[in-house]
């Protein structure tokens, strides 16, 4: 009375096997007439109610949807973890959600875990620092799902190599970063300060490349950057702007400073309001992501906004769409710059060269 009768006890009631019980449930086995009877009955004289969680779990029908993402705190992962929920669960698919910390080793492991799961499809959320080794076993790892009727599917990042099987599903990332150092440089700033630039990581590889390509569409020699080596988040943009401000004494040469992210540019403002510098009147802020923190901080951030929801919902749409898994897919989304009060206009300038 009140316990759930299990799969076994369906197998011992009808006669058959678990397995025989498994596939009928599943719906995709080729079972003989009288076992699909004899199951069905027995599922009806016991009231039997499927676990749907535990036949996910364990890859029955492939019905999983793994994703791998550095946190699930920053709010552009939790919202592609949202797009990615909503059109999993439209679909009929449970969603799996893990945490990488940006380890490589830890994502590989993942990756293979959701592989011997049977995970339908198996997303990597966000930018990783890559070197030959990581390459090498993601596109075995890509291969091996594909073989096994899965899919890789790069949410936010390159393929590590140009034939790895895997879907890509991208936002044009250089693209914003290029907008939005354009944006500075219209206002007449020469000389912007880049934060969270992390050599290797393929997010600040291309903005960074956005950063320097503004500067020679706009004729500012690149001698001109200021580059500080750091990743992103809260704490490295907190640290970063004190670094570079205790250096310069509190007296920057620099006018406006192009945070790697929106967290990175509120600690960043933090860090400026300690040296007794005012956004925008003293230095201007722009960040990236357009998380929500950039409308809810005084003065309002100017951005740039990436569809992170439409990317999961997009990795998952075609991640399910059943097209050919041999070769490799690619999607990239618009981004767009978001103007709020960070900024403001000052007169152009020459100096000398600050890159660290």
């Amino acid at each position: 009375m009140g316990e759930r009768v299990t799969i076994r006890e369906v197998a011992a009631r009808a006669g058959v096997s678990v397995a025989t019980v498994s596939r009928v449930l599943a719906g995709n086995y080729p079972t003989s007439t009288a076992s699909r009877a004899k199951v069905l009955r027995a599922v009806k004289d016991l009231d039997y109610v499927a676990n749907a969680h535990a036949r996910a779990l364990a890859g029955a029908g492939r019905k999983t949807i793994a994703v791998l993402m550095f946190d699930v705190v920053g709010a552009f992962y939790a919202q592609v973890a949202q797009g990615v929920e909503m059109e999993a669960a439209q679909r009929g698919r449970l969603t799996l959600v893990a945490s990488t910390g940006s380890d490589p080793a830890r994502e590989l492991a993942l990756v293979q875990m959701m592989r011997e799961q049977a995970a339908e499809a198996v997303m990597l959320v966000g930018g990783v620092i890559q070197d030959d080794e990581y390459r090498q076993r993601m596109a075995r790892y890509a291969e091996a799902l594909a073989a096994a009727g899965s899919r890789l599917v790069l949410c936010g990042r390159p393929a590590p190599t140009p034939d790895v099987p895997a879907l890509v599903v991208e936002y044009d990332n250089e693209a914003g970063a290029h907008a939005v150092t354009s944006h500075l440089l219209g206002a007449g700033h020469r000389r912007i300060a880049l934060l969270g630039y992390e050599p290797g990581n393929t997010t600040g590889e291309d903005r960074l490349a956005g950063y320097l390509r503004a500067l020679d569409d706009h004729g500012v020699p690149r001698g001109e950057a200021v580059l500080h080596g750091t990743g992103f988040g809260q704490n490295h943009g907190y640290q970063a702007m004190r670094e570079l401000l205790a250096e310069a004494d509190g007296r920057p040469d620099f006018t406006a400073v192009f945070a790697g992210d929106d967290r990175a540019a509120a600690a960043a403002i933090i860090a400026l309001r300690e040296y007794g510098l005012r956004v925008p009147e003293d230095m201007s802020v722009v960040g990236y992501n357009d998380d929500p923190v950039a409308g809810d901080i005084t003065p309002g951030l100017t951005t740039v906004h990436i569809p992170a929801e439409e990317m999961g919902r997009t990795a998952v749409r075609r991640a399910l769409s059943g097209s050919p898994r041999t070769g490799q897919e690619r999607h990239v989304l618009g981004t767009h710059i978001v103007i709020r009060d960070s900024v403001r206009r000052v007169p152009s300038s020459g100096s000398g060269a600050v890159v660290r």
